[in-house]
């Protein structure tokens, strides 16, 4: 096989992937994720509330007497929301449901919808039904109607707003439950500037005369968000994992899509110094325990509402008469910040999902990050990429361009073979392999830099999906978001042309017309094709063609029609 003929199958497997990646997302699989949700959340369009508590298959197994522990039915006031609480640092703005403490809203003040500078902030967990996304906590008794300040049960607060002070660095919004049994808790919600981790913390006081023991516990709950308008495989919401995950160190990083979810068997199992979290694209949120803690991981899948829960319990808490204790775990709610996560919990910066391209694509973040440190600008740091990536593997195009120079300059006589055989195509291949065998060609030779760049390539795709670092950055002028299109197509313009160029000096050695036509409206095709990726995509293969028809044609001049004429046959 010549190389011409690699050339257009590696591209019609790229083609392909792409492709039957869309398939899959658009036929094969369940609801998309959403980077920008809808800021309406008012009280018409609120979610009706969930009673979900854990039953005794969520129990640890080390908890006396967990077979009977019921599901508790609410009582007549807790069957609707409670008061709301408005809770607001520099980068939040939370709502948090008295009913439970549940943080119910998320607003992350600083990403927007849009590029719109008036743009509303992203809308992480909300109460309107079509994006019903809420954080719940409480505690369960052990024993069957023993009282339990669970996430169903109201609490008591002094305010209904709560902001972070001026000069101050942490802000803590306190909940308090008493039960005339003498068993009471205060709710503490611990923020800090700067910070998208919210400490939730219990503490438990026993004034009564009997012992009292139960179960800590956290879940998340929500409904598949909504597929983005405009649906197309080019659209890199289309991609992003949606679903939920856990983590621990033995197991590693766990994932769940939604249409995964199997009521009849669902998730259970223990794990300790891990996590468990709903993730979707750029935006996550997560429960995060204490690390020495071990914990129940379960699933569940609502009904009627569809609604999808993941949640963790610990271990019972004993208290004695006249005791007090405390049990806190952390909630993680924002943006996935790669240099950021993996400082709040181990295995946090798994939640950047790169899927089998993981290895690839984490080193070129890490060297976009350094190159976006030196100039400043993401577009820029795309461009110092393809140079970086150009010096390391000249050598490797420099040989792909003299196998190009030779191949172009022998041409003619393979044209000449090609008129001698006629039709017989056996003895047409075996003289031109011996052709090249005798000027020492290796027709392979240019297949490899091309099969080393489409991995690069898909990686740095999946870079720009998942990387909320380069969201809505600009390069220069007209290109003010490299994770869109180019709103103008002048980035596929100079693709395309750099690609039609660098045909041309391609040389078809040995391909019939059909091959020759196919090959010709290549440019046109990936044009097209290039048109709706993101624009630092389209950047990086537009630099890098062009780079490397610059160094083709150096080679070219060189080893070509101004190099030592090939003998002839």
């Amino acid at each position: 096989m010549n190389q011409a003929r690699s050339f257009l199958l590696i591209a019609w497997l790229l083609v392909a992937f792409l492709a039957w990646e869309a398939w899959q997302k658009d036929y094969a699989g369940g609801g998309a994720p959403a980077s920008g949700a809808s800021n309406t959340d008012s009280p018409a369009e609120v979610a009706p509330p969930v009673d979900a508590l854990p039953g005794a298959e969520g129990l640890p197994e080390a908890v006396p007497a967990a077979g009977a522990v019921p599901t508790p039915a609410p009582s007549v006031e807790q069957t609707a929301a409670g008061r709301l609480v408005t809770v607001t640092t520099d980068v939040l703005r939370l709502v948090i449901d008295s009913r439970g403490g549940s943080v119910v809203s998320a607003e992350l003040l600083d990403y927007r919808q849009s590029t719109d500078k008036d743009a509303d902030p992203v809308l992480l967990l909300s109460r309107a039904p079509d994006r019903f996304f809420t954080a719940q906590s409480g505690i369960i008794a052990a024993t069957a109607g023993a009282p339990a300040p669970t996430h169903q049960t109201t609490l008591e607060t002094a305010a209904d707003n709560y902001s972070l002070a001026d000069g101050s660095d942490t802000l803590v919004v306190p909940m308090q439950w008493r039960d005339a049994s003498g068993l009471s808790m205060t709710k503490r919600l611990v923020l800090t500037r700067g910070a998208y981790v919210i400490d939730v913390q219990h503490e438990l006081t026993n004034e009564g005369t009997s012992a009292w023991r139960g179960n800590p516990y956290r879940q998340l709950l929500r409904v598949p968000p909504p597929k983005p308008a405009g649906s197309q495989f080019t659209n890199p919401e289309q991609y992003s994992f949606v679903g939920a995950a856990w983590y621990n160190p033995v197991d590693k990083f766990e994932k769940l899509k939604f249409e995964d979810f199997d009521p009849a068997i669902p998730l259970s199992q223990d794990q300790r110094g891990g996590w468990t979290a709903m993730l979707q694209h750029y935006f996550f949120a997560a429960w995060i325990p204490a690390a020495e803690e071990n914990v129940r991981v379960s699933s569940a899948v609502l009904q009627p509402s569809g609604q999808y829960l993941i949640r963790e319990v610990s271990p019972a808490i004993e208290l004695a008469p006249g005791a007090r204790v405390e049990h806190s775990a952390r909630l993680y709610v924002g943006p996935k910040l790669q240099d950021d996560l993996a400082d709040i919990a181990p295995g946090l910066e798994r939640t950047v999902d790169y899927g089998i391209f993981t290895i690839l694509s984490q080193p070129l973040y890490w060297l976009l990050s350094k190159l976006h440190a030196l100039f400043g600008n993401w577009g820029w740091a795309i461009i110092g990429l393809v140079v970086l990536i150009k010096l390391v593997f000249f050598k490797l195009s420099e040989a792909q361009y003299k196998s190009f120079a030779k191949m172009r300059a022998v041409q003619p006589r393979i044209e000449a073979l090609k008129e001698r055989y006629g039709d017989d195509k056996q003895k047409f291949q075996m003289a031109m392999m011996e052709l090249y065998k005798k000027e020492k060609i290796n027709p392979m030779g240019g297949c490899l830099p091309i099969l080393v760049q489409i991995p690069v390539f898909i990686a740095l795709y999946w870079v720009l999906l998942e990387s909320i670092e380069l969201r809505h950055a600009p390069w220069i002028l007209w290109i003010q978001n490299l994770t869109a299109r180019d709103p103008y197509f002048v980035l596929p313009i100079i693709n395309m042309a750099t690609m039609y160029l660098t045909q041309l000096m391609t040389p078809m050695v040995g391909m019939d017309p059909m091959q020759k036509r196919i090959m010709q409206i290549m440019p046109l095709a990936f044009g097209f094709l290039f048109a709706f990726f993101p624009a630092g995509l389209v950047l990086y293969w537009a630099t890098n063609g062009l780079l490397g028809l610059l160094q083709q044609w150096v080679i070219t001049r060189r080893h070509g029609a101004h190099g030592k004429a090939p003998a002839k046959a």
